[in-house]
């Protein structure tokens, strides 16, 4: 297959494609980006799901095009990127804090000058006033609240007043409203535990909204969820968006908790040994994220359980196959995390109905074939 001017030449089926590589099955994609999309609009909140997840510039437009008002980012790079391709209405849900950030965010603020950033601490917002009003910028910044994540964010009460206060008296900066996301909330596997937990986030989440409203402040975005959270958090009256970002993939660790999306991307690879009960696949280490206790789980296949065996290898202990596996199969794997799973990568295959059908480059890595 080559790749020219934009266009594929020669389909060939995605059994042909070296392995180890992703593939992505555009119709369970696609159903995906539908079903998510009619959830949103019928629930009446906005969709601005996270690039961290795909990384993908295709993707986050395929996303925009099905509702969503615009995307958040995890880095600066990824803002960089979407705003080099038209992507507006971005959301940086991680502080922009010293040179180079602060000067990179200034030059994405000046291509897609809707961008926002969120802001935890004083001295940043200092920081942040002094770049932006150098171009004679408006910069529409978010209070980034710590709901229990324990990461960054400053507590909800008095310190996220002092805060907005700040703000207010920066000339340059636009105090939008608050960001609430709490991941650490999303892979709780008991719905009603989950749901009482994100519930009580938003709680804090939302009396300080009120107090800031009370204080003369204009707080009109109140953004966090996850896709462990979508379904919770959409029901609770004063959240205004939702950052879901691993719907549009699915992977083992949220399929564990519901199964309302389809597992959409894989690993493709290949049987390279087989013998008694145990195959060898060429997907390893180096081809699956690792930062769960778990592996990857065959898709459509039960009765097979997956074992790291090194960098290049992985272990498939056949207690029961559906399917028989044989030496030279091609296998599909769902993904242990999808979001640091896709960074291994450097483009992503699209295939519908068996075909290879466009390749979509990842981070623009890689242009596809060339």
């Amino acid at each position: 297959m080559d790749r020219r001017g934009g266009k594929l030449r020669g389909m060939q089926n995605f059994r042909e494609l070296p392995t180890p590589c992703l593939v992505l099955d555009l119709e369970a994609f696609e159903w995906n980006l539908r079903a998510m999309s009619a959830f949103i609009a019928k629930r009446g909140v906005a969709l601005r799901p996270h690039f961290k997840t795909h990384k993908c510039v295709r993707i986050a437009q395929r996303q925009i095009s099905e509702g969503a008002i615009g995307i958040c980012v995890a880095t600066i790079a990824e803002a960089e990127v979407l705003a080099r391709n038209g992507v507006r209405g971005l959301l940086i849900t991680a502080e922009m804090v010293g040179e180079p950030k602060v000067s990179r965010f200034i030059e994405v603020l000046k291509a897609a000058p809707d961008s926002m950033v969120v802001v935890d601490d004083a001295d940043n917002v200092t920081e942040l006033q002094s770049a932006v009003h150098r171009t004679n910028l408006t910069a529409g910044v978010l209070i980034d609240l710590d709901v229990g994540q324990n990461r960054t964010g400053v507590k909800p009460g008095p310190e996220a007043s002092a805060l907005a206060t700040r703000i207010a008296q920066s000339p340059n900066l636009r105090l939008d409203g608050i960001c609430a996301y709490a991941g650490h909330l999303a892979h709780i596997q008991n719905f009603q535990e989950r749901q009482t937990a994100s519930r009580d986030a938003w709680r804090a989440a939302l009396a300080t909204r009120d107090k800031l409203r009370l204080d003369g402040h204009n707080i009109r975005i109140m953004t966090g969820a996850s896709t462990g959270t979508y379904c919770i958090d959409s029901e609770i009256t004063g959240d205004t968006e939702i950052q879901a970002g691993s719907y549009v993939f699915m992977d083992v660790e949220y399929r564990s908790i519901h199964r309302d999306f389809r597992p959409a991307l894989c690993v493709l690879s290949t049987v390279i040994h087989r013998s008694g009960e145990k195959a060898i696949v060429d997907a390893g280490l180096k081809a699956f994220a690792t930062d769960r206790s778990f592996g990857p789980d065959l898709l459509d296949i039960v009765g097979v359980s997956y074992e790291f065996a090194g960098d290049e290898h992985g272990r498939l202990v056949l207690q029961k196959p559906s399917t028989p596996i044989r030496l030279g199969d091609k296998l599909r794997f769902i993904l242990p995390h999808c979001d640091p799973n896709v960074n291994l990568y450097d483009k992503i295959h699209c295939v519908r109905n068996e075909e290879v059908v466009d390749v979509w480059p990842i981070m623009e890595r890689s242009g596809g074939y060339f």
